[in-house]
């Protein structure tokens, strides 16, 4: 058998993967797509090859707050337009909190600009000054430094953490949380994000990470991989609400927020269905039967189109053939077709 190279993105570098040529063998194919994305129904790989695209020795990364007393409405409104569609070289998502303002009491809200730059900080500026001057990047907020380290930067690690962390494969941190996703195709308008600050301004600790798509991830076929999310998102949202200690009345508390949170956030982001990213699991969606027992293919739509659109039916039917006794299962796992 000869050897086919596939592509996909793994930690923001593409990655050339060389496997076995599968088109001779039909009923592995279809598997193969399902292995390829990580389509949560898992059965045993025997090997991978990774073959690694060369990056630039240095990349740039900055982290760039504006704040609402700093314009950080019509900023944000901005980037809605431009991120998706700017420099391939260039990934710049936006982190938002609340904060105190400092030497007060006053909460605000404060959304940062935190990004990757495959090339030095010269062309960076000049792409952002093009592109995005209403950010204000300046060239004291860039840092020139390895891929590697920018893993680090882009994680969240204080600077005095070495590189080497990264094999202990812990989190820069730990806490009581619950997350839920969205997909955007139209840009949220200001009076949007005017209520979501009003909301945010009441829960403790709210978090949202916009992720801008466009780029690579738009320029692949929806059906290609099981990952349906492409051509015309604009950015996927996750939200984030956690808090400190295990009491089931604090749970309650902030996972009513979030579901309050998301429920406003409906008219803002994609519809029929209202998309989701499969790893940022949300069991709110629905699950399987608890008792072991096969779910239907009409319930699991409730979650399974949602992440995978409408190669959901596809999934289902290579689960069907290769797991027909359903051994690979959890809460949100592919049901079987019958």
């Amino acid at each position: 058998m000869r050897v086919k190279e596939m592509r996909f993105l793994l930690s923001g570098q593409w990655m050339d993967i060389q496997k076995t040529r599968v088109a001779e063998c039909p009923r592995v194919a279809n598997v193969a797509r399902e292995v390829k994305e990580g389509g949560k129904t898992r059965g045993c790989t025997v090997s991978w090859k990774l073959k690694l695209v060369p990056v630039p020795s240095t990349v740039t990364v900055f982290n760039v707050p504006r704040t609402l007393e700093q314009g950080a409405t019509k900023i944000l409104y901005k980037w809605q337009h431009v991120a998706p569609k700017i420099d391939d070289d260039l990934f710049m998502r936006v982190l938002i909190q609340n904060i105190n303002l400092p030497n007060t009491t006053k909460r605000t809200i404060s959304t940062s600009y935190n990004a990757l730059f495959l090339g030095g900080v010269d062309r960076l500026l000049q792409i952002m000054n093009l592109s995005f001057p209403e950010l204000g990047l300046e060239k004291t907020d860039c840092l020139e430094m390895s891929w590697l380290e920018s893993v680090m930067f882009i994680a969240g690690f204080p600077k005095e953490v070495p590189t080497t962390f990264l094999l202990t494969a812990k989190p820069a941190f730990i806490s009581q949380f619950k997350a839920k996703s969205d997909f955007v195709k139209t840009p949220i308008p200001e009076t949007g994000m005017k209520g979501i600050w009003k909301r945010f301004l009441q829960e403790e600790r709210p978090f949202m990470v916009w992720n801008p798509y466009g780029g690579m991830m738009g320029r692949i076929p929806e059906s290609a991989t099981p990952f349906p999310h492409r051509n015309g998102v604009l950015f996927k949202i996750q939200y984030v609400n956690s808090w400190t200690g295990n009491g089931k009345d604090a749970m309650k508390k902030h996972y009513k927020w979030i579901r309050k949170f998301y429920k406003y956030m409906g008219q803002y982001v994609s519809k029929d269905p209202r998309e989701a990213y499969v790893n940022y699991r949300d069991l709110d969606l629905g699950m399987n039967e608890k008792n072991g027992d096969n779910t239907s293919v009409a319930k699991a739509s409730s979650w399974g189109r949602r992440y995978f659109k409408d190669n959901f039916m596809r999934l289902v039917k290579v689960k069907t053939e290769f797991d027909p006794d359903n051994f690979f299962r959890h809460e949100q796992s592919i049901p079987l077709g019958f």
